[in-house]
């Protein structure tokens, strides 16, 4: 069996994480699968080093309006089929989910809404969550393994945030999201990140605004779903905290295929 190392991550721009150095970052990584959000870019607007990195290909799923959403997908490997939407226009013009068919699973790679923006962009979101459970449950039923990857923009349970008390009325901890988050998770799908660590205080997306993650006052926003009969591919699932340059650092995934 193969061992594959794959990475998601909220880069918030993807042109100011490539003067941030991401290239380097990418190179020296060296994961098999990298998957990155709210690229903010559209692909005639980004310079070819951002789209040719030697020993990967690269594709990309880019919102209608410049400057806003957007997934890219770098692999060593070639997928068999590559996907952009689930076939919805009112979710799809906004460039937010990603598929990558390989012969031994799919890679979804999603950016969630942000829901707190008022009433109807968490309307927005909780369609697009419904949408989306309905899209995975119908490729698990013809027979796929899925992994699933990005920022889910939700804080699931209480350990996943270092204030929940403060923000049980803020979007990404609100009842309504967490409840789908486990009714997501009812459906036959795994945290990865929680079968192997229990702790507290592991967060992935920090606030700019109050030098946040100085002390480590952080949300855990960006997750690693897979299907439950995928579980036993699954290797480890952690998070690389270390990693500068967005509000969000990347995570990661192992599996044996």
């Amino acid at each position: 069996m193969d061992e594959l190392n794959l990475i998601s991550w909220n880069v918030n721009g993807i042109r100011a994480i490539h003067r941030k150095g991401f290239i380097d970052w990418l190179q020296k990584e060296d994961a098999d699968i990298v998957s990155i959000q709210e690229i903010k870019a559209q692909i005639d607007q980004l310079p070819r080093k951002l789209i040719n990195v030697p020993g990967y290909k690269s594709y990309f799923n880019s919102a209608l309006r410049k400057g806003y959403s957007g997934v890219a997908t770098y692999s060593k490997e070639v997928p068999n089929q590559v996907i952009n939407g689930m076939g919805i226009e009112r979710f799809d013009v906004e460039g937010r989910l990603l598929r990558l068919d390989y012969d031994d699973f799919t890679l979804l790679n999603i950016y969630y809404p942000n829901g707190g923006s008022g009433e109807e962009r968490l309307q927005y979101k909780m369609d697009f969550y419904d949408a989306f459970l309905d899209y995975t449950n119908g490729l698990v039923d013809e027979g796929y393994n899925l992994v699933i990857c990005g920022d889910l923009n939700t804080a699931h349970k209480p350990i996943d945030l270092a204030r929940p008390k403060e923000n049980e009325e803020t979007s990404g901890f609100l009842p309504i999201e967490r409840e789908w988050v486990s009714k997501f998770l009812d459906n036959g799908y795994a945290d990865t990140f929680r079968m192997f660590n229990q702790d507290p205080d592991n967060y992935t997306w920090w606030s700019y605004r109050t030098r946040a993650r100085d002390r480590n006052v952080g949300w855990r926003l960006d997750y690693f779903f897979v299907n439950d009969e995928f579980k036993s591919h699954v290797k480890d699932s952690y998070i690389l905290s270390d990693v500068m340059g967005s509000d969000h650092c990347p995570i990661g995934l192992k599996i044996k295929v």
